[in-house]
């Protein structure tokens, strides 16, 4: 019994180092955006300030990138969204011929490593003399991030009771009515889990990004190239204020699916 009840403190020690481990480099990040600093290096504490968070746009180019990456990833969340969720239908609901390569093809998409994927896509796009602008970044993040939305659909689809879609239509709903009341309810914590996971990939991507992205300079663009010149402290309140906001749009939505079951 002892026993058994050291080995849960310490499974429970070792979870909690892990999580801490997990979390240092956002708490170093969240820190340096209160950083003092008084030369290009924000690699050493030199006192408390909050003058970053007042400059926050005063880096014109660092902004604009900053408002690239966020409208590159609204846009590829939206379609990522709308096609991933009637595919995770699709593939959920019914058995048709070429399901089992489409199944095939959602999961190898996942493993393809984002190196092979950035090629390809650049291959694709200069032998189409496809100019390289935001078009074909949203292009590129959508490719990558349609089958997490699939599989988080799909998962949801197999497990809904069919009964109360039936129940809906013997009550003289139509197919249309169906779905919007009673089949998109029941989907929607898999399709928004499915969305943010879509725009969080989108928005911190630099491997694809930098194969298919042209002139235009994403967040995480901008950040790897500042590397040898030094980066600003803004880069690390940018990075918190998208870390907190994640954080309360994750836990809004796990409120509200409390609340709906």
């Amino acid at each position: 019994m002892r026993g058994g009840r050291a080995g849960d403190r310490l499974l429970h020690l070792y979870t909690w180092l892990i999580i801490l481990w997990l979390s240092s480099p956002i708490a170093v990040m969240i820190l340096f955006g209160f950083n003092d600093k008084r030369s290009k290096s924000n690699t050493t504490w030199q006192g408390f300030t909050l003058r970053w968070y007042a400059e926050l746009f005063d880096i014109s180019d660092l902004t604009t990138a900053l408002a690239n990456s966020l409208k590159i990833a609204v846009a590829s969340t939206v379609i990522t969204v709308v096609i991933g969720t009637m595919l995770g239908l699709a593939l959920g609901r019914h058995r048709f011929r070429g399901s089992g390569v489409t199944n095939f093809l959602v999961f190898a998409a996942i493993s393809t490593p984002e190196l092979v994927m950035g090629a390809s896509l650049l291959s694709l796009f200069v032998s189409g003399n496809v100019p390289r602008d935001s078009v074909t970044i949203i292009v590129a993040h959508v490719l990558f991030s349609l089958s997490f939305v699939v599989v988080t659909v799909r998962a949801r689809v197999v497990t809904l009771d069919p009964s109360l879609e039936e129940a809906a239509r013997d009550l003289g709903a139509g197919a249309w009515a169906t779905f919007r009341l009673v089949t998109l309810p029941s989907i929607m914590p898999a399709v928004l889990a499915g969305g943010m996971l879509s725009f969080a990939l989108s928005i911190d991507d630099y491997v694809v990004t930098s194969f298919v992205n042209g002139s235009t300079v994403t967040f995480p663009l901008w950040i790897v190239g500042a590397v040898k010149t030094g980066i600003p402290a803004q880069v690390n309140v940018m990075g918190t204020l998208l870390f907190g906001a994640g954080v309360l749009i994750a836990v809004g939505n796990a409120v509200a699916a409390r609340r709906r079951s």
